[in-house]
């Protein structure tokens, strides 16, 4: 049964529909001249000089490793609480994901236990703006250039988010050597299915388009390939919905500000849930979702239960990637998480999108006050 009130839901308007029927109207459904202006607009909105769009932000983990030389025999740090490609794509490339500890408060990955998990075989850090939350890049920043690491940062759920303080606070996506975004309907902006790598290094944006189109050089002939790649395409398409889109950010951001603010309100008498930061020192959030932090004493299953019997959808933001079946017996999942552990039982995120009304959000609060006062 469709929920009543859908976890997430894209805000797609006439603009974006006319500019997606105005690519069919042409012969350039792919590699044709949305894809250029997309990549043209993300850069200039992220004041880096090189924007790649691929056909998803696992895609744009896979090319950043691949381009950074990173494989077999590498450790790269990554946070256990995160959506599993931060690992996949890490074994996609033979190398090995060494999951650490997360902060309190951010949930993003702890600078110090970076510094701790650091050993001659580590390669590079994976940083991750959980739930659109800026992570301390000024602290990470500096670890990966005392180890000479590379930094790659996950800002898949973190468009339009900035770290550091005004004036010179700067969008996330332009700290690392490679930043990598995600455009899956649930996300800030969508493009349907879709991602993109941003860099600074010409370098490492010209091997970026080479493998995502099967290894080919700009200039070579459509079946002449110089090395192996992938079919990492996004089409012209998706690229003109993620134009539109990315022109509308600065709307859709305030929208989501503001019914994260009407969740604080709505939620904040109910006894023993934590409720997300509205605001960090140094860092602007982009909201991504609106995840509360359970009781103690509740059974998650149960509020989930008891919301969905309402016609509520709710998600469970996230399990951790170590103790999935997938993970659990790999090497890399080896070490005690105990605060990710802790944190990933008792979160929930609540239905959470940019056009979410009033009423909706009073029922959400409704709902799941009554399911928690049930468990008391």
């Amino acid at each position: 049964m469709t929920p009543r009130i859908p976890l997430s839901a894209p805000d797609i308007t006439e603009a974006e529909i006319g500019a997606v029927t105005a690519v069919l109207r042409t012969p350039h459904l792919s590699l044709g001249p949305e894809l250029a202006a997309f990549e043209q607009a993300l850069a200039a909105y992220h004041a880096v000089p090189h924007a790649v769009a691929v056909s998803s932000g696992t895609a744009g983990l896979h090319l950043a490793l691949l381009t950074l030389g990173i494989g077999e025999g590498d450790e790269v740090i990554v946070p256990s609480f995160a959506f599993v490609a931060v690992a996949n794509a890490v074994r996609h490339v033979c190398a090995t994901p060494v999951f650490v500890e997360i902060d309190p408060v951010t949930l993003n990955l702890s600078p110090g236990a970076v510094e701790n998990a650091i050993t001659p075989r580590t390669r590079a850090i994976l940083v991750v703006h959980t739930f659109g939350v800026p992570a301390e890049m000024d602290v990470l920043t500096l670890i990966a250039r005392r180890h000479h690491l590379a930094l790659i940062e996950d800002a898949c759920e973190a468009i339009g988010a900035q770290f550091g303080d005004p004036p010179h606070a700067r969008r996330v996506g332009c700290f690392g050597d490679i930043a990598v975004f995600g455009f899956y309907p649930n996300k800030q902006i969508t493009t349907g299915e879709g991602g993109a790598v941003l860099t600074r290094d010409p370098m490492h944006a010209a091997r970026m388009r080479s493998l995502r189109n099967q290894g080919r050089e700009p200039d070579a002939g459509w079946l002449d390939h110089s090395e192996i790649g992938y079919n990492y395409r996004l089409s012209d398409l998706a690229c003109a919905l993620g134009r539109v889109q990315l022109a509308r950010i600065s709307e859709i951001l305030t929208l989501r500000h503001a019914a994260a603010e009407r969740y604080q309100a709505l939620l904040c008498d109910i006894v023993g849930l934590e409720l997300p930061p509205l605001a960090l020192p140094r860092r602007t959030i982009s909201w991504f979702v609106y995840v509360v932090r359970l009781p103690e004493q509740a059974n998650r299953d149960r509020v989930q239960a008891a919301l969905a019997s309402r016609g509520i959808a709710t998600g469970r933001y996230f399990p951790p990637i170590h103790l999935q079946p997938a993970w659990r017996h790999h090497s890399g999942a080896i070490a005690a998480l105990p605060l990710t552990e802790s944190v990933a039982r008792r979160t929930l995120a609540l239905p959470f999108f940019n056009r979410i009304a009033v009423d909706q959000q009073q029922a959400v609060s409704d709902a799941l006050a009554k399911a928690v006062r049930d468990q008391e």
